[in-house]
């Protein structure tokens, strides 16, 4: 039997993640703890002066840029996970941190930063109206803030050229699609670039300008199946494809940091797969791949292009990151994210399909226990969120946590998870609680007929969209599941969308009608929602919320925990006062971990590793 890996290798905080390039490749950033909370450190590149140049000490900071100054590193913060984010500075070899958006329950997002304007930066704020966020200017040295644009049009997002005047607009619109539109050079005028359907929005993304400010790049699957990357020339309307598949989405671009024009474009069928559509990358991403086995990403690169940083994903190690010299053709080692799990006994993660009852070929990602034979094991399928994300190959704590607890783990891409096209994805539409559920049914049923779940244990998991799939599971096939465990879940669909945040209100249309109208379908709605059948519901639950949650309100849980304890239900409720959507304090991510594990334990007979003074 292989010895228990500790949780707080899995999910407490990584020992080094997320580094960045300063824009002049003399810097490197990361994320670290310090004081065991994550902050912003930078060193010279290929030097050993550490330093930490943010103090955080409450949440950690979990996003941050360097600024195109050369003086100045950006990163965002909230207030206990209510996600009401602030823009901050910090000088680059540390100092005090200014908040840049000082406003009071306003959420701020980062537009554009931009080498030929240096000193400002674009930011959208939600100041003037909750639902809406206008575009501002910020001086990055002064904190001056001007409006640059208001949002007249009802724009969820906004694209700015390379002399950061905000150009293009994405609306959405009535039946659930979305408009791009353009504006002109004098800035008093918006035109329909192009009109997304309602089937294409969820498979289309702006990537942002060329060099030229003229094409644009995007991401559709306007006219085919999957997401193909294309150019559109914003004066004619002309739109290319530069790369596709006809059932892979593509999922990133990587673009020249100067002239901006699109290199390679990146897939992730089973695995992730880089297409090169410029000459001048190809070497450089065959010798990247080459480094290690896993999957290689570029993460960044300095703006003369001498040096990028990739990561490499493994499934049985942690992420490995590099420093990759162009000219010297040569790859320098920097860190591991947790590199005391390499000689941890990890899992492998493989890739599985099977047929859905409907005949729809589903997707996903199992991880059996090591060393501990054929089976019938208990299992978990754990539920990713959304809907609209999906699970990828790759290092995942969970995985591997279930796994070396003695658990086979399945993670399953069901119909709605994006990267398979639209067809797939649109397969979702309406069928929350539906046959997006009979998707994760037939995947237990699939490990049952395969000899590898013991189906007297089996558990379903799972946070967010994954938390509803877990209330889902336990009242629609209540004699599937012996126990589930729901993170920040909705429990009544109708509360759950009259709850969501202001700044969600132009994407209602989406709900409408992917989920359901909650004006013309409240029965439809009500149908679908586990709160109205908690009476079905036989197993035993465990609910964990987070008390700020502006996603997922908290009385998605407790209205299901009153109604749960009122039919004498098994179920057991954990809250955080100071989380919102997920748990970015170590301290509560261990003590929820914790709790989960006792609670598999304890339900389905796996390993357990106690906690100090607690048996």
């Amino acid at each position: 039997m292989v010895d228990l890996i500790p949780r707080e290798l899995l999910f407490g905080n990584p020992r080094r993640v997320m580094p960045r390039l300063s824009p002049d490749g003399g810097t490197l950033g990361y994320l670290a703890p310090e004081e065991g909370v994550l902050n912003v450190w930078v060193r010279t590149v290929g030097g050993k002066d550490d330093r930490a140049v943010t103090h955080d000490r409450g949440r950690g900071i979990r996003s941050y840029a360097f600024a195109e100054d050369g003086r100045h590193i950006l990163f965002e913060q909230d207030r206990d996970g209510d996600e009401n984010w602030h823009v901050f500075r910090v000088p680059r070899e540390g100092g005090e941190a200014v908040d840049l958006t000082p406003l009071d329950g306003v959420q701020a997002r980062l537009v554009a930063v931009e080498p030929r304007h240096p000193g400002t930066i674009l930011v959208g704020l939600n100041d003037r109206d909750p639902r809406l966020h206008d575009v501002h200017r910020i001086d990055l040295e002064t904190g001056e803030r001007t409006l640059a644009l208001e949002n007249t049009v009802g724009a969820v997002d906004w694209v700015a050229d390379h002399e950061l005047r905000v150009r293009v607009a994405q609306v959405p619109t009535a039946e659930g699609g979305f408009v791009i539109l353009h504006r002109n050079d004098e800035g008093d005028e918006w035109r329909e670039l192009l009109a997304v359907p309602a089937e294409d929005a969820l498979c289309t993304g702006i990537e942002g300008f060329a060099g030229d400010d003229r094409t644009l790049y995007l991401v559709t699957s306007k006219g085919a199946n999957a997401g193909e990357l294309r150019s559109l020339d914003t004066r004619t309307g002309e739109m290319r494809v530069l790369a596709s598949d006809p059932s892979a989405d593509v999922v990133d671009m990587l673009s020249h940091p100067e002239t901006h024009v699109a290199q390679a474009a990146l897939f992730a069928r089973d695995r992730r797969e880089w297409r090169v559509l410029d000459p001048a990358v190809e070497a450089d991403l065959a010798a990247i791949r080459a480094l290690n086995p896993g999957d290689a990403l570029v993460v960044d690169r300095d703006r003369k292009d001498r040096l990028w940083i990739t990561a490499h994903q493994q499934d049985r190690g942690p992420i490995l990151y590099h420093v990759w010299n162009r000219a010297l053709r040569k790859a320098s080692f920097l860190f591991a994210h947790r590199p005391e799990l390499t000689d941890q006994p990890l899992a492998e993660m493989k890739p599985v399909s099977f047929t859905a009852r409907d005949g729809l070929t589903i997707h996903g990602y199992l991880t059996l226990p090591p060393g501990a034979g054929a089976g019938p094991h208990p299992a978990v399928l754990n539920v990713h969120g959304g809907p609209w994300a999906r699970d990828d190959w790759g290092f995942h704590p969970e995985a591997q946590w279930l796994a070396n607890r003695g658990y086979v783990c399945l993670q399953v891409n069901f119909r709605g998870s994006t990267g398979y096209g639209k067809e797939f994805l649109n397969a979702g539409d309406r069928e929350w609680g539906g046959k997006m559920q009979d998707d994760i049914t037939d995947a237990a049923r699939w490990l049952i007929d395969r000899g590898l779940a013991d189906p007297s244990r089996i558990g379903i998991y799972g946070g967010s969209y994954g938390g509803f799939a877990v209330l889902s599971g336990l009242t629609k096939t209540p004699e599937l599941f012996a126990c589930g465990v729901d993170i920040v879940g909705p429990s009544n669909l109708l509360t759950f969308i009259r709850s969501i945040p202001p700044y969600w209100e132009p994407l209602k249309v989406l709900f409408a009608r992917r989920v359901g109208d909650v004006e013309t379908e409240e029965e439809f709605l009500r149908s679908r929602s586990p709160l109205f059948a908690v009476d079905r519901i036989r197993a035993p639950l465990l609910i964990v919320q987070g008390k700020n949650d502006p996603r997922v309100n908290r009385e998605e849980s407790l209205q299901i925990v009153d109604a749960l304890r009122a039919a004498g239900k098994t179920v057991e409720y954990l809250e955080f006062e100071d989380e919102g959507h997920g748990f970015a304090r170590p301290e509560n991510r261990l003590a929820f971990y914790a709790a989960a594990e006792r609670f598999l334990a304890k339900h389905l007979g796996g390993r357990f590793e106690p906690e100090e003074g607690v048996s």
